[in-house]
């Protein structure tokens, strides 16, 4: 019997790729219209729920994300649906090396602190909840993620923009392959606990290493340049999303990656893309056309 997904925020970076990675595997997708729909209404009849709603440019987030969840929480729950959320690192804090679901969670910043208390309510709702907690989002549409916004924004003048330390270990989510993973868990979710915490070991690389790859396609030399700091502290009181950005500047020099233990137990069949793909994922076309990897995106249409 075909089974159906219901995604929210269908046009950001989680909810497009899910969308079509749910497609691609035989579900019945449906697309929520946060303008025009009725979330508990929407959820009817779905299996599972993909929450890739964000507020957007960061803002709200101490009322928008309890607003939101508590939205999801009860379209669940009158539903029987599941609901699968991308997680993130901001949880544990400053805590440099192996992140994993044993990780402490400690956080430090304003975001850190909303997304624990988020987790916490689904964890105490009842509602099965799978979290597939990723670091840094690279979408190959260039959907607004860091490789666009920030790591590849000066690339077509030779320069990768770093936060921080560029020898410093960072974990990357290419998103198709979350999706795909979204997925497998979606599908073995009955042998899954009522919440489950599973990371996403996705890949992990430095700066410099970025720099190697990239230089080797483009056959130019390519430096490494420090993102202005000091820039995001001057607009900050003018400029929410300056504000919000500055406040997760210790992750760039903070060394890290993501365990894979639970995640290979769970899916031990899983294959990620090539990490050579990945890295490249965020060059633009018009920098290398034949080694901007690409994947094509479907059009779905809502029920």
């Amino acid at each position: 019997m075909q089974q159906t997904v219901l995604i929210l925020g269908a046009s950001g970076k989680i909810g497009s790729h899910a969308a079509e990675a749910f497609w691609n595997a035989g579900w019945k997708v449906r697309l929520f219209n946060r303008k025009t729909d009725n979330m508990t209404q929407a959820a009817m009849g779905a299996d599972v729920i993909v929450n890739g709603m964000n507020p957007a440019g960061y803002k709200g987030w101490a009322t928008a994300i309890p607003a939101i969840t508590a939205q999801v929480i009860a379209a669940a729950k009158a539903s029987g649906a599941t609901v699968i959320i991308p997680g993130n690192i901001y949880n544990f804090g400053n805590q440099p090396g192996l992140l994993s679901e044993t990780t402490p969670q400690t956080p430090h910043t304003r975001k850190g602190k909303i997304r624990v208390e988020m987790e916490a309510a689904y964890a105490a709702s009842g509602v099965q909840t799978i979290v597939l907690r990723a670091g840094n989002f690279i979408d190959p549409h260039h959907n607004d993620d860091i490789m666009s916004m920030l790591i590849m924004r000066e690339i077509a003048k030779g320069k990768i923009t770093h936060g921080g330390d560029p020898d410093a270990m960072q974990a990357y989510c290419y998103l198709p392959d979350w999706a795909r993973a979204a997925v497998m868990l979606a599908e073995m979710r009955t042998t899954l606990a009522q919440f489950e915490d599973v990371p996403f070991p996705g890949h992990a690389f430095t700066f410099a290493d970025l720099r190697d790859v990239v230089q080797s396609v483009t056959a130019t030399p390519v430096k490494l340049n420090a993102f202005p700091w000091w820039m995001m502290t001057a607009l900050s009181p003018f400029w929410a999303l300056a504000y919000e950005l500055r406040e997760m500047r210790y992750l760039y020099t903070m060394p890290h990656h993501i365990s894979a233990t639970k995640f290979d137990r769970l899916l031990p069949n899983f294959a990620a893309s090539d990490l050579r793909q990945v890295m490249l994922a965020g060059l633009p076309a018009d920098v290398h056309p034949d080694e901007a990897m690409r994947t094509s995106s479907k059009t779905i249409a809502a029920e």
